[in-house]
């Protein structure tokens, strides 16, 4: 969730279960301001609904996907202005996990859902590799400053991956020292950052040599292009039981 300085509002984001985030607005005394979904997973918009209620509370959603909680359907390019919480957010469209996916980035925020996840990538579900790599190169592009905000804490097992893929990679192996530590005090590792990523996430890495090289040994064949490499990376990962 987002909050406001005063901390009086605050906007939800991909809220799959209504309860937890009741149960933090009445404990905080928070108002619930608007819902942004990224895309259709009920682990991503099953609260939505329930948390809107008779209140009209705005629920922005890709438009491109069937959500029935969705009020304000969001499509590439769309600007969200959220006075509530003092964030101004442009809609993109990064289709790849689904088809319909997209992020909100803004204030120095990205909200990603299942595209980028630290260290890692979401699944292809239901777009195609070319998706996928397109939509995270655009992502990798933002600021380095960008505090990235996805759907999962899927951060050491992701790092587990990464370090398969860049052994030697010393940024990657710093990050999971820090992760454990975080961790072990039962505290978030997120957000990462676009600059941190760029550093250690693999699919945000397909034109270093060492990564291609990776892909390239688990593939048994040569990749012609950085999207081949995304491929056989991600192949790789929805088999890797490291």
């Amino acid at each position: 969730m987002v909050c406001n300085d005063a901390r009086t509002h605050v906007v939800a984001v991909d809220p799959g279960d209504a309860r937890p985030v009741h149960d933090f607005l009445r404990h905080e005394r928070l108002a619930l301001a608007a819902i942004l979904c990224t895309h259709h997973h009920a682990d991503h918009v099953g609260g939505a609904a329930e948390l809107a209620g008779a209140d009209a509370i705005p629920v922005y959603g890709p438009a491109t996907e069937a959500i029935g909680a969705v009020t304000h359907p969001a499509r590439e390019g769309d600007v969200l202005a959220l006075p509530a919480v003092g964030l101004t957010l442009r809609v993109l469209e990064i289709p790849g996990h689904t088809r319909g996916h997209i992020a909100y980035e803004g204030g120095g925020f990205l909200f990603c859902g299942d595209t980028l996840f630290s260290a890692g990538c979401g699944r292809l579900f239901e777009g195609t590799a070319a998706q996928m790599h397109r939509s995270l190169s655009r992502l990798a592009a933002l600021p380095e400053a960008t505090e990235v905000y996805c759907g999962h804490e899927y951060t050491l097992a992701n790092l587990r991956f990464a370090l398969a893929v860049e052994p030697a990679n010393r940024d990657a192996l710093a990050y999971r020292q820090e992760a454990q530590a975080l961790q072990s005090q039962d505290r978030p590792t997120l957000p990462s950052t676009i600059g941190r990523e760029r550093r250690i996430n693999p699919f945000l890495r397909t034109t270093e040599p060492g990564v291609r090289k990776a892909a390239e040994q688990q593939a048994g064949q040569r990749l012609e292009d950085d999207v081949a490499v995304f491929a056989a990376l991600r192949r790789w990962k929805d088999n890797y039981r490291g």
